[in-house]
């Protein structure tokens, strides 16, 4: 029988090696800069080179905005697999941030009754980026394994919330214009070197909500370092990820620092560019498995004025 078809959207930011190795998919969204629209992935698109220049676009003021993706859209890309007999797996962006999700459901919703003997599961990542992404690596390692897609989808609902990702921002402007921090906190922030903590919740609709705060960015490096040290679970076993929005250096420097704390395999990214354009250049987010975020929450000591509205994107 053929292994099922697993499929992720293009927030997944899973490295195209991993991406090929591992037989998985990617549904694109596209981005729209000073009104032109691109696709943020195509097969032959040098990403690397493609976000480098995104970022640069932003951080000399130009306009970035993402667009919903219809639900024919989803159907398109799975239909083929669907027709090659293959049962499907289909990953989303939270749908605490995106409406992704509930598009790719109604998709998922007509092909079964088009394919009524497939199996077709729609679910929730209730992450973003490689937090979409680490799950769905881990859902090829167990279908290689020989695990069905039923059986996978079940693990996914068990362990979903074991993703942990904290992330820092360099420039507070981003998360003001899209809402998730006030005016007075973003100028206040910028005034006194504070760069936020922000993690995924555990809500149902997992939401981007603030954690904590540091004095600089060294310190919320180490901050969210340290995070990683008190969360993981057995973090020299298992793969570790950082995507950053066009500043490389700042991820290897958290890279060494959660080497020191038991990490041994760590993919290193740059940051998609349908969540980039909402937290600015200069992001830095660590994706890990560990503590199951709806048993075991965490929260530094925080100004509860910088507390985010949460808000899709």
């Amino acid at each position: 029988m053929n292994k099922f078809a697993i499929f992720v959207d293009s927030a997944a930011n899973i490295p195209n090696d991993i991406r090929i190795a591992r037989d998985i998919r990617v549904i694109p969204f596209n981005y729209i800069v000073d009104g032109e629209e691109h696709p943020c992935f195509s097969e032959d698109m040098p990403f690397v080179e493609t976000a480098k220049t995104f970022y640069d676009a932003m951080r000399r003021g130009a306009e970035a905005k993402t667009s919903l993706l219809p639900s024919a859209t989803f159907e398109d890309a799975l239909r083929p697999a669907l027709e090659e007999g293959r049962d499907v797996l289909l990953f989303t962006i939270s749908s605490g941030v995106s409406g992704t999700f509930a598009q790719a459901q109604e998709a998922g919703r007509k092909l079964q009754e088009e394919y009524p003997d497939r199996r077709i599961f729609v679910l929730d990542s209730a992450n973003a980026s490689l937090g979409e992404g680490l799950i769905a690596i881990k859902v090829a390692d167990l279908r290689d394994m020989g695990e069905s897609a039923e059986a996978c989808a079940e693990w996914v609902r068990e362990n979903t919330y074991k993703m942990n990702s904290f992330f820092t921002v360099d420039d507070l402007k981003y998360l003001r214009r899209s809402g998730r921090i006030s005016r007075t906190v973003a100028i206040a922030g910028t005034l006194l070197n504070i760069k936020p903590l922000l993690q995924a919740d555990a809500s149902d609709n997992a939401k981007i909500v603030s954690c904590g705060r540091a004095r600089g960015r060294k310190k919320a490096l180490e901050a969210i370092a340290d995070i990683f040290a008190r969360r993981a679970v057995r973090p020299e076993t298992s793969t570790v990820a950082i995507a950053h929005a066009d500043c490389e250096k700042d991820a290897l420097l958290l890279a060494d620092m959660l080497r020191e704390r038991g990490a041994n395999d760590i993919i290193i990214e740059y940051y998609d560019l349908c969540t980039g354009s909402h937290v600015g250049p200069g992001c830095v987010a660590l994706f890990f498995w560990g503590k199951d975020r709806r048993k075991e929450a965490f929260s530094l000591e925080v100004n509860p004025a910088a507390q985010p509205a949460p808000q899709k994107l």
